[in-house]
């Protein structure tokens, strides 16, 4: 399953790019997040792994976050494992005069029954849960308002 995401955010790129590459942030923009850990020596650099836990309602969830491709500040590649996906990310960032644009191009890779199901059956439910961290990440970095507020 493939699908493209984009939005505008009111903030110059040099600052999206460092309200979006520093990892503390996430907790004000990632719903959920629980905890990160670095497995790398080398954090941020391609190659480089982190791990990521969630809390979605009575669920919790682990992947490991690895930077395939780092260009900054016009895109950053990486991808999302965990039990039964794949999950390819391929962000690019275009500077609109003192705004940017973030274009995310999401596939999602599903094994086992039960993924390949709740791909097939809803599909809606990744599109719309890509853009929601999208729009919270415009939230925090144009007000500063944190997901961690409500």
């Amino acid at each position: 399953m493939k699908y493209t995401t984009e939005i505008v955010v009111d903030v110059p790129r040099e600052e999206f790019i460092k309200k979006m590459d520093e990892p503390e942030n996430m907790r004000h923009w990632q719903r959920g997040l629980v905890n990160y850990e670095q497995l790398s020596q080398n954090p941020g650099q391609e190659g480089a792994q982190m791990s990521l836990s969630y809390k979605m309602g009575k669920r919790e969830i682990t992947m490991v976050e690895t930077i395939i491709k780092r260009n900054l500040p016009e895109e950053l590649h990486t991808i999302y494992d965990t039990k039964g996906v794949h999950n390819i990310q391929k962000n690019y960032f275009k500077e609109e005069g003192d705004k940017t644009r973030w274009i995310s191009e999401s596939e999602f890779q599903f094994s086992g029954f039960g993924m390949k199901l709740m791909g097939l059956l809803m599909p809606g439910a990744f599109k719309k849960q890509s853009l929601k961290y999208m729009q919270d990440f415009k939230s925090f970095a144009e007000t500063g308002k944190s997901v961690t507020d409500s």
